[in-house]
């Protein structure tokens, strides 16, 4: 009898194995992604068959809706990039929009005064989207200013990402629904019915006051990212306040986003901008690129990597995570050896130990083709930054496999000359706190990072 349920297992992890390769190979993945994938599932099927069940798949249309984009105006010519317009109308991506209010957020203390001062501008509508809001000071502030929105009458929607919020401010959200606020999480890992899919996850961050004013980045809300005053520990990051025709996409991107985790629908209205009172005097050109299972194809991996590609004087890139993917790193690569100003500036030591390592491998092929690595020692630096001749992007995406393959992510393009001034500026700022090179690292160091570097799709 042994044999038999022994000759079933077998037969069944085979079975299933074929499966997950059928699946793996007909899936757009990179050669490294697929590879790391199926040797994982022969190897140690055990292990890898219900992980790629759960972490394994990219695009799930049947859960997924694609963001559909209301009408953006005539084009408008980008003359520092047209090789990104040509894939973003491939991709369907909203235009690029003259006439924007664009200001940077700096800091932590900036940033958080201007989110506070935005949701109490609200009038008739306040839609939020985090990864984390944390149960902690400044999260439970938040939920408090959202609260109180309410209270008066806007109309408040809150979305948080299912695993990024394991533990929320929970009675502060209890207050926030009493007072007529909606919650919503984003793929819920512990509810079935609205549970879209583990490896999936939304890293959106955005806050939209009256369908007209935006404040977006790559913060969430918590002590480590925001707050009140100067304080230690607090993390480097870069978030960023909007107004104009480009806050339009950030409406339809939400309401889709609101739309998959179950929202109730609210009535489709929206408010033209209002006059005056905008961020910056209103001369940014700027596009919204959003990527993830709900938009076709990957229109932000596929542009960066177009614009790495044809760059001739620089590509300055700021992630607090560098795992880039085998078509990303060949671009950075061969950019450097062709003369390309090529840097690549991260935390000296992140808060992912995990991710610290895997990057090892990727860092030294960088500085071996002869980019400059710039290790910030000013504690955690959390921002999502490209600087690429002419064009220059803030957003939610890491630089690695994660960002930019799997969850639901958004990248602010900047093509205006005042607006890459003032991103090259943030860049110059950051850079003063950074040493330059990689650690060395023995041969066992070299050989285990080169282990985790195949695996990198898999982690």
């Amino acid at each position: 009898m042994s044999w038999l349920l022994v000759h079933l297992e077998t037969v069944i992890l085979t079975l299933l194995a074929l499966v997950a390769a059928v699946v793996i190979l007909q899936q757009r993945r990179t050669p490294q992604s697929a590879v790391a994938w199926l040797l994982f599932i022969v190897v140690v099927p055990y292990v890898g068959i219900p992980l790629f069940l759960a972490l394994g798949f990219r695009k799930r249309a049947h859960h997924f809706k694609p963001v559909t984009f209301a009408a953006t105006g005539p084009d408008t010519p980008v003359a520092s990039a047209p090789h990104l317009t040509a894939i973003f109308q491939h991709y369907d991506i909203p235009r690029a929009s003259i006439g924007n209010g664009f200001r940077l957020l700096p800091t932590g203390e900036s940033a958080y005064r201007e989110l506070i001062d935005l949701c109490r501008s609200a009038t008739t509508d306040l839609d939020a989207l985090f990864y984390i809001v944390a149960n902690d000071r400044i999260g439970r502030a938040f939920v408090d200013e959202l609260t109180q929105c309410a209270q008066q009458g806007v109309r408040v929607r809150l979305l948080m990402d299912g695993l990024g919020n394991l533990f929320p401010p929970r009675a502060a959200l209890a207050a926030l629904r009493e007072a007529g606020g909606q919650v919503a999480y984003f793929s819920p890992l512990f509810q079935m019915p609205h549970r879209l899919h583990l490896n999936l996850r939304n890293h959106r961050k955005m806050v939209i006051a009256d369908n007209a004013r935006v404040f977006a980045g790559g913060m969430n809300v918590g002590a480590e990212y925001m707050g009140p005053g100067q304080a230690a520990g607090r993390w480097v990051d870069l978030a960023y306040l909007l107004e104009g025709p480009a806050v339009a996409p950030f409406c339809d991107i939400f309401r889709s986003d609101w739309a998959t985790a179950g929202g109730r629908p609210a009535p489709s209205h929206r408010p033209a901008p209002r006059p005056g009172g905008a961020p910056e005097a209103r001369t940014a050109a700027v596009q919204l690129v959003p990527s993830g299972p709900d938009v076709r194809g990957d229109p932000l991996h596929d542009a960066l990597v177009n614009a790495i590609h044809s760059a001739s004087q620089r590509a300055w890139i700021v992630t607090p995570y560098f795992l880039p993917t085998e078509f990303l790193g060949n671009a950075l690569a061969v950019a450097a050896r062709r003369g390309v100003d090529v840097r690549i500036l991260i935390p000296q030591k992140s808060n992912q130990h995990l991710a610290d390592f895997a990057r090892g491998a990727y860092l030294r092929e960088m500085a071996d083709a002869g980019a400059t690595i710039q290790l910030f020692r000013k504690g955690m630096i959390h921002a999502k930054v490209g600087i690429i001749d002419d064009v220059a992007y803030v957003g939610s995406a890491n630089f690695d496999i994660r960002s930019m393959m799997l969850n639901f992510e958004t990248a602010l393009f900047a093509y205006d000359p005042d607006s890459l001034a003032r991103m090259v500026d943030w860049y110059r700022a950051q850079e003063r706190h950074c040493r330059t090179g990689v650690p060395r690292a023995g041969h066992l160091r070299r050989i285990t990072e080169g282990v985790f570097r195949l695996g990198a799709p898999v982690l």
